[in-house]
């Protein structure tokens, strides 16, 4: 994975978001995946500085969180993948996000060829700022991730699916990287989830209309 220059973030910008997410995603009508899917497995990518951006961007944030539909809908998924393969287990890595969080992500893009990947928050911001959406793998019984192809939150096209099959012929990923992808899908197709063209990990359980319409942005 890419680290962008930590520069970038300033440690004032990160005392802005730190404090206790946590109580104000459940002041925000949200619900602890823990609570919800007990036998889904989390491991927040933006609680720790290996991720994209090379900082913290989650201070007093210990669960994943989503809005209870999606919730419900990701526990739904985990009975699919549990049915099918009961040697493996989902592994969410990111979920509901601040509006501050967003903020951050996208001042480190801004003006790089990455910023595609990264809604901009002048826009709104994304699924991810409305608690439906989510980023999730597989783990196996000892708790490894399963090869995908690349790690999630890769930045480039090996992490797009409408072009898996020629990735393959061409070598970039292997055939069994590309049957875990068709894995997590199928599972998180069944229980309502829409997968994102440009990043396999990236489920969306609404559009960003429907999400706009009906539910209030994570605006903290």
């Amino acid at each position: 994975m890419n680290i962008v220059n930590m520069s970038i973030v300033s440690v004032g910008a990160l005392s802005a978001i730190s404090g206790a997410l946590d109580d104000k995603m459940a002041d925000a009508g949200m619900v602890s995946v823990a609570d919800v899917c007990p036998d889904v497995d989390y491991n927040l990518m933006y609680a720790r500085p290996d991720n994209f951006t090379g900082v913290v961007l989650y201070n007093g944030m210990t669960y994943p969180w989503l809005r209870p539909e999606a919730a419900k809908a990701l526990a739904e998924a985990s009975s699919r993948l549990r049915s099918e393969r009961p040697d493996l287990r989902l592994l969410v890595k990111d979920a509901a996000r601040p509006m501050s969080v967003q903020r951050r992500m996208y001042e480190v893009v801004q003006g790089t060829s990455k910023a595609r990947y990264v809604s901009n928050p002048a826009n709104g911001g994304g699924l991810h700022n409305y608690g439906m959406a989510v980023d999730i793998t597989i783990v196996d019984s000892l708790g490894n991730e399963l090869p995908m192809g690349t790690s999630v939150d890769h930045l480039g096209s090996e992490a797009n699916i409408d072009r898996e099959e020629e990735l393959v012929n061409r070598g970039v990923i292997t055939r069994q990287e590309r049957d875990n992808r068709l894995l997590l899908r199928r599972c998180m197709r069944a229980a309502g989830f829409k997968p994102l063209r440009t990043e396999w990990w990236h489920f969306n359980l609404c559009t960003r209309n429907e999400a706009r319409r009906r539910y209030r942005l994570l605006d903290f």
